[in-house]
């Protein structure tokens, strides 16, 4: 059960809940930490579209699949559980959102969300469309094929695409 104390905001009373002490905690913690930088292995494997709230929203360079990664932006994150509640709600809001989109976009089969991070130590969240007519179908797709570079035209196309649907809904 959530605890509760009196408080008045804008000359209302109300009940502060253990989430209002998350988020103050949340708050205080981002002033506190070190600047976020994505790790150099993303850099080189990704192309960064935008930020959202907490999260970065990546393209993966394998043209074998659509395949997004979010990174939230905050410095020594390693697992989700590293992340405080309200931040691992916004991720989850994030993962949803961005999901979304790329199915719409994709007309996928199945969507894999994955966060495995065994290569990467820094905290990301792969949002792969599948289909049942890819390359490694059903299987996992790390290790099956070896990244197929993007035709530029057609990933600019996606990236324009996943933005509006993202962005705008």
């Amino acid at each position: 059960m959530a605890k509760t104390r009196k408080s008045r905001h804008h000359g209302v009373v109300r009940a502060a809940t253990s989430c209002d002490a998350a988020r103050q905690k949340s708050r205080v913690r981002m002033a506190t930490t070190p600047p976020f930088e994505l790790h150099k292995q993303l850099q080189q494997d990704t192309i960064d579209i935008g930020d959202l709230p907490l999260s970065r929203v990546l393209v993966v360079k394998d043209a074998h699949y659509p395949w997004l990664m979010l990174v939230p932006r905050r410095a020594d994150v390693i697992d989700i559980i590293d992340l405080d509640e309200v931040a691992q709600a916004q991720l989850m809001t994030e993962i949803n959102r961005v999901g979304r989109a790329l199915k719409e976009i994709t007309k996928c089969d199945k969507l894999n969300v994955a966060a495995l991070g065994n290569v990467v130590p820094q905290l990301h969240v792969h949002i792969i469309a599948r289909r049942k007519t890819d390359a490694a179908w059903p299987r996992p797709i790390w290790g099956v094929m070896p990244p197929l570079a993007h035709d530029a035209e057609e990933v600019q196309r996606f990236i324009s695409e996943l933005r509006r649907k993202i962005w705008l809904g």
